[in-house]
């Protein structure tokens, strides 16, 4: 039934009134009318132009904001400055490293004993009898010396240079799985990646070309002729760092090793043991890539070893004189693994002080 003022029927479809009342919440805003693609032309341009009521609007240009054109810009910068660096500029080395490392150089130098070399079964008396008697029992004999900084390294990166060479050190030195195996990856993974090549060549193929010769890289005997009769073996030497440019530590090593050695076809008898003399000199380097990744490059390794026959190659492994065996020939001159200073000949001599008296 229609409401008072309203047609028996109702109001009429389309009607004031009528379904009018379901638009009365939509507001048409001003942004509404200018976004409108049809827009009635003014009665004044109605009468003068004789136009449709209506024209169509062109359609509104929707660009980006201010902000998000600028931000595109700069992130098109960065990346055409990023390629541009990496074309220019592929192989960067890393923050802090130095230049590749250089090829080791290496000296080995066998000692001849003047005579027959002495032994006895009793290992304590021959290093009591030798030079050797003071020295310190394995890695004790390496101690680290004070670390002072530098001008360019703090006190812990030459304490860490320090320590990083004593490591090569005991194990190219110390370790019996070295000393009498085959074991090379000990002393290999503290080797600075460009020197890898080098190292291995030297092991598939050693040359007596100063630098590919393991026994320039660690010390090993022949594990068919002589082992080890004392595993106490007497070390003494000195450690000193320094600094050689603003990216470069360096830290030479002059080390003596004294070990007691016996033949291994002994049998049930008691083998006489006899000492066995190793001089070497070891200079490494460090950059701060190398103090980072507990490395070094060896750069230097001069080696004096005996007794030894200088008939004898000692490229590959040294193979020792034994208690009781002498030399076919010796060097030149007498030379003493426990002074300082070196010989330079290719073979030489053991001093007769630096044998045991037994």
């Amino acid at each position: 039934m229609g409401g008072p003022g309203d047609p028996p029927e109702g109001t009429p479809e389309g009607g004031p009134g009528g379904g009018e009342d379901e638009y009365r919440s939509v507001v048409f805003d001003e942004s509404f009318v200018r976004a409108a693609r049809l827009q009635e032309f003014s009665a004044q341009e109605r009468l003068s132009d004789h136009a449709p009521a209506v024209r169509r609007r062109p359609p509104m240009r929707r660009g980006m904001s201010r902000q998000a054109l600028i931000l595109v810009l700069l992130i098109a910068v960065a990346f055409g400055t990023a390629i541009y660096m990496g074309v220019r500029h592929p192989y960067q080395s890393p923050a802090g490293s130095g230049p590749p490392a250089e090829p080791l150089r290496m000296t080995v130098i066998p000692l001849a004993p003047q005579g027959e070399v002495p032994g006895t079964t009793d290992t304590e008396h021959l290093y009591a009898q030798s030079p050797a008697a003071q020295f310190r029992i394995g890695a004790e004999g390496i101690p680290l010396p004070a670390a002072r900084r530098t001008a360019h390294f703090s006190d812990s990166q030459v304490t860490n240079a320090l320590s990083i060479a004593k490591d090569y050190i005991v194990r190219s030195a110390l370790y019996p799985e070295v000393l009498t195996g085959d074991q090379v990856r000990p002393v290999r993974v503290l080797l600075d990646p460009d020197q890898l090549d080098q190292f291995d060549q030297s092991f598939r193929q050693p040359t007596a070309d100063g630098r590919h010769a393991p026994t320039g890289w660690l010390v090993r005997f022949d594990p068919s002729q002589a082992e080890l009769a004392d595993r106490q073996i007497r070390v003494q030497g000195t450690l000193q760092a320094a600094e050689t440019d603003s990216s470069t530590l360096e830290v030479t090593a002059d080390h003596t090793f004294v070990y007691a050695l016996r033949p291994v076809e002994a049998g049930e008898k008691a083998a006489e043991a006899s000492l066995f003399t190793v001089r070497r000199e070891l200079h490494f380097r460090f950059d701060r890539e190398d103090l980072r990744l507990h490395q070094a490059q060896l750069v230097v390794s001069y080696v004096q070893a005996g007794p030894l026959s200088c008939a004898d190659d000692s490229t590959d492994r040294l193979h020792p004189l034994l208690a009781g065996e002498t030399a076919k020939e010796g060097g030149p001159a007498g030379t003493d693994p426990y002074a300082t200073g070196g010989a330079t000949a290719l073979c030489g001599s053991l001093a007769a002080g630096s044998q045991p008296k037994v």
